[in-house]
């Protein structure tokens, strides 16, 4: 059976266009080209519409190829949303509070956030939460520990590399920095976190977990000035700041909600929620 010239035409199109999608880059589209005009063709699409179909598979991959590099880019230590916070087994939680820090919008006015409170009680995981609501809302994001921070910046001031350093820790929209207090910092440790908190602020965001009070960071950093101007930097803002506090008893663990502070008055705490620790 003979091929006509015009099945010949219209298959060099078909290849025509698939070659071309591929000198794009457009890889989805060219993988799903075949499915969408055969659509096309049993449904009777009109041109218009095939073709938006088949960019909005391109554009689906690319939003993914997109969120799964800022995933990496995160170093989130686990998958956390939050969703996975169990909201029903500790009810003294203000749920709507949380939701409304995982609007987002305290990364549009550059406000810190301070999680303090022992071990266990869900600092990390709220703040990998809202950091992975951050990664998927298209912001950069970067998880790091106090004590990893404190060496990266340490190995990069022997290599001649700390501008370089600062740059990386000030460009991330969203700068999460876990387990301060868990591990003493060294003098350049505490300098090197200074510099960064000093470097972000006012322009972007940072997230604190700590299992050490405000009033016992001189002994975490080992100098109390650079421990006062480093919680001056993230609490007391010009900003709103959401400070979140856990204070652990015999029975129960406290949860205080958002201290609002403002340059113009001291701060006002909400009243204290309390929920049963795991």
């Amino acid at each position: 059976m003979s091929t006509s010239p015009a099945q010949m035409s219209e298959a060099r199109r078909y290849q025509q266009l698939r070659a071309h999608l591929s000198y794009l880059k457009l890889d989805a589209a060219a993988e799903a080209l075949p499915r969408i005009l055969d659509q096309a063709r049993a449904d009777q699409m009109s041109l218009t519409t095939a073709m938006e179909r088949l960019l909005e598979i391109e554009v689906s991959a690319t939003d993914a190829r997109k969120l799964a590099s800022r995933l990496r880019f995160a170093c989130l230590p686990e998958p956390w949303t939050l969703s996975d916070f169990d909201f029903s087994a500790q009810p003294g939680v203000d749920e709507k509070l949380i939701r409304d820090l995982a609007t987002l919008r305290f990364l549009d006015t550059a406000t810190n956030a301070l999680f303090v409170g022992p071990p266990g009680v869900g600092k990390t995981m709220l703040a990998v939460a809202l950091a992975r609501a951050a990664v998927e809302a298209g912001h950069r994001v970067y998880f790091t520990t106090a004590a990893e921070l404190a060496s990266r910046c340490h190995r990069a001031a022997l290599e001649g590399r700390w501008d370089t350093c600062m740059r990386f820790y000030a460009g991330p929209r969203l700068l999460v920095v876990d387990e301060l207090g868990y591990l003493p910092l060294p003098e350049d440790g505490a300098s090197a976190l200074f510099q960064v908190i000093n470097r972000r602020y006012l322009k972007s965001s940072t997230i604190l977990t700590t299992n050490v009070g405000i009033a016992d960071w001189a002994g975490a950093f080992g100098d109390a000035t650079v421990a006062a101007v480093i919680s001056t930097l993230v609490v007391w803002s010009s900003s709103v700041t959401s400070f979140f506090t856990f204070w652990t008893g015999v029975h129960d663990v406290s949860f205080l909600g958002v201290l609002r502070c403002q340059t113009d008055r001291w701060p006002a705490v909400r009243r204290p929620l309390r929920y049963r620790a795991r």
